[in-house]
């Protein structure tokens, strides 16, 4: 039940709700940490965004989109963060919206409490120790109705279902899980989707232009154009693990990266699999162009505490050449950042292991080097697990120059999973979980 609205605005000096932006985005402040020795990697900079109701927030943009927020706020524009071109400012994207699970008769439910919510491209500045909203812009379809947050189709994502998971919501075709994001030189921006998954071109403005999908997903009754361009393995992708992250190379290609490895041949066989992929996309030639085996480090490398490898994800890939890129690795607690290459000679498209009957499957190789599949090598920059100061859940990483980067965490807007999300009055019960953007100095540079 995605409300419909017959326009939109940008958030820019708005009001919203009867209160101006300004006084919405009214910050809480962290300070930064200080005293770590100048040979190590250390936190320079904290910043904290503050409570901003969802409601407004997202009414300003697409008015009578959300009738009841829940008490929720302004939340999971971690998804990713990209540089927009002054000290200081980012572009970051929301995710799907508000959403969680709960148990019943033994099945967990995938929940939306605030179902009108639209997935938003918002430029932020950090300043000192705060985080302000400069802009948002509402995603949204080519006649300029909200995408939504919410599954696309019935048996192969999950079923949605309201804030305590009691009534069915809706299916959307045109809902995105929005996750990476890059801006291109004419002002366009290019977002990664978990639901195809998918590879989205929006406008300057936010309208969808063109959404490209594995090929054989058959996605139908969208209101924006679906192109099958992707390969057709990714078919294949984990549920909530398709694409996360997003890189623009110098030359204007893309690179895509699948969360996690393929539930290839089946479930098990990804959630053991440490190999992941990695995809190239020309947007001139509007098809993808190459594509890698990337290989995890063991999860309790990445992760002392945590033994179970189907926690590794990948959740930022940042350009740093013409052909190497930063991907960090993770888990909900830990995340290390490596250095690769993408050698030419590593390219597995349309090999065998875009071919789902090819047995054992390249997820299910313990050692795919071994077995003649050219994984792309990688080189430690930094294990963020180590250090003071960077908290948990980072879904964002930005150069922000030769020796710092920027890091974004996922607030989950503020919720849990279960049954204790949310009140007897059906409000948020906060985890208390900030968004926050650290800066981490880096001792020997990029």
């Amino acid at each position: 039940m995605s409300p419909r609205a017959t326009g939109h605005r940008r958030v820019h000096r708005s009001v919203a709700a009867g209160v101006p932006l300004a006084v919405l985005a009214a910050l809480v402040t962290a300070g930064p940490a200080v005293g770590a020795p100048s040979g190590q990697t250390h936190v320079v900079r904290t910043a904290t965004l503050g409570d901003i109701p969802l409601g407004a927030f997202s009414n300003a943009l697409l008015p009578g989109t959300v009738d009841d927020d829940r008490g929720v706020d302004l939340g999971g524009i971690g998804s990713d963060i990209y540089p927009a071109g002054r000290k200081g400012e980012f572009w970051t994207v929301t995710d799907r919206g508000p959403n969680g699970q709960i148990k019943v008769d033994g099945s967990k439910r995938r929940t939306f409490p605030v179902p009108g919510f639209d997935p938003a491209i918002v430029k932020i500045r950090v300043s000192g120790d705060t985080v302000k909203v400069l802009d948002a812009i509402p995603i949204t379809t080519s006649s300029g109705k909200p995408a939504t947050g919410l599954p696309n189709q019935e048996g192969r994502d999950e079923a949605p279902y309201s804030y305590d998971a009691q009534k069915p919501l809706p299916y959307n075709p045109n809902g995105l899980d929005t996750e990476g994001i890059v801006r291109s030189e004419d002002g366009s921006f290019w977002l990664v989707d978990e639901y195809g998954p998918s590879l989205v071109h929006v406008s300057a403005r936010g309208k969808v232009l063109t959404r490209y999908v594995p090929k054989g997903l058959r996605l139908t009754g969208t209101d924006y154009p679906v192109v099958e361009a992707l390969p057709s393995v990714l078919l294949h992708r984990k549920t909530n693990r398709g694409f996360e992250g997003l890189a623009l190379l110098p030359g204007g290609d893309l690179v895509m990266a699948v969360q996690s490895p393929l539930s290839l041949p089946d479930t098990d066989a990804g959630d053991a699999s440490r190999t992941t992929r990695l995809l190239r996309f020309s947007p001139r030639e509007k098809a993808v162009t190459a594509e890698y085996a990337y290989r995890f480090d063991p999860v309790n490398v990445v992760d002392p505490s945590e033994d179970d490898t189907s926690e590794l994800k990948i959740s930022s890939v940042v350009a740093v050449g013409r052909d190497r890129l930063l991907v960090e690795e993770r888990t909900d607690k830990a995340a290390r950042v490596q250095l690769v290459r993408l050698d030419r000679h590593a390219n597995i498209l349309g090999g065998p292991w875009d071919d789902d009957t090819t047995s054992p499957s390249l997820e299910q190789l313990d050692d795919p080097a071994a077995s003649g599949v050219p994984v792309l090598a990688k080189r430690l920059v930094v294990d963020l697990g180590t250090v003071s100061g960077v908290p948990g859940k980072i879904e964002g990483v930005a150069r922000v120059d030769h020796d710092t980067l920027a890091l974004i965490n996922d607030n989950d807007f503020g919720m849990t999973d279960g049954t204790g999300a949310f009140d007897a009055q059906g409000r948020l019960v906060d985890s208390g979980v900030e968004t926050t953007v650290t800066y981490v100095r880096l001792p020997h540079g990029i």
